[in-house]
Formats: C-alpha cells, structure tokens, sequence
C-alpha cells in the first residue's frame, strides 16, 4: 500500500494568471505540463515576475510550445541573461501531445495557458486549457450572469 502524500505536495504558488481566458473563452479541457526553462527564467519567476496574458501554446513538429510568454530578464542575471519572450518547450506524453494537436486541428480549438506555478515539489508547471472562442454575444450572456449573480449576492446580504 503507498503511503499517503504529504500535505506540502499539493501547495501551489502562482506565479502568472490568464484571468481574461475564462471571459474570452469556453474552457472544455485542462492539462498540466512542465515548462524547459533556463536558470535565470527559473529565478525571474520564482521572484513572481512573469506574464502570460497574450500567450498561446502550439504544437509543432511532434511537440508543444508556449509562445509570447514574457518571462522578464532576470535582475541579478549577467551576460548570459535569457530572452523574455522565446518560445519555451512544453514537457507532455506524447499521448497528450498528439490528443492537443488533434483538438486544433480538427475542431478549431485553442490551446490557452491558464497559470504558471510552482507545484509542492518546486517544479514550475504551466496549466494548459483546451479552448473555443467566445462570440460577443456569449460574451455580453457572460457579463449578465456576472452582474445577477453580483446583485443575488446583495439581495441575500441585506435580507440576512
């Protein structure tokens, strides 16, 4: 029988967040792969720096990357600084490789970064969605829920 995983394993620091993804988008899949960063990269994000707001991720030649990441050069780096925004490998089973390239190819889907993080054991990780675009009138549906759930919120508070 394994042993139970200690609590410290399932500790997630965020580092970068794409809150707009879930506005812009309908979220159908969620995978988590590993990142091939270089030492200075890791130590930009580990000081919280990092944007992943107009990024994708894309599969090509067999392989999935994360492109327009902009991991700022580190501040205490020297001349073998990293560039900010290079394309960056993704660390996947071929398995989900190939499934993520099929959801593109075929349906039209999107492959959104969602986070990047550190897991418990220090490893940063990027949480990749499946994603189709929204058109604005499921966009302007997305605001009324928002709002009357907001307003459910107020209701509820003044009657309590």
């Amino acid at each position: 029988m394994a042993r139970p995983r200690p609590l410290e394993f399932d500790k997630k620091k965020i580092v970068a967040e794409n809150r707009k993804a879930r506005f812009e988008y309908f979220l159908e899949e969620f995978f988590e792969a590993g990142i091939a960063l270089q030492g200075t990269e890791v130590k930009s994000l580990r000081f919280g720096e990092g944007s992943i707001a107009e990024s994708y991720a894309e599969v090509r030649d067999g392989q999935a990357w994360l492109v327009n990441a902009n991991i700022p050069e580190f501040s205490h780096g020297n001349r073998f600084n990293h560039e900010p925004k290079r394309p960056r490998k993704l660390l996947l089973h071929q398995r989900q490789v190939e499934k993520l390239h099929g959801a593109v190819a075929r349906e039209g889907m999107t492959l959104i970064p969602m986070s990047i993080y550190f897991n418990g054991r220090g490893r940063a990780k990027v949480e990749l969605a499946l994603a189709k675009g929204k058109k604005t009138h499921d966009k302007r549906e997305s605001i009324k829920e928002r709002d009357w759930k907001r307003e459910q919120g107020r209701i509820l508070r003044d009657r309590g």
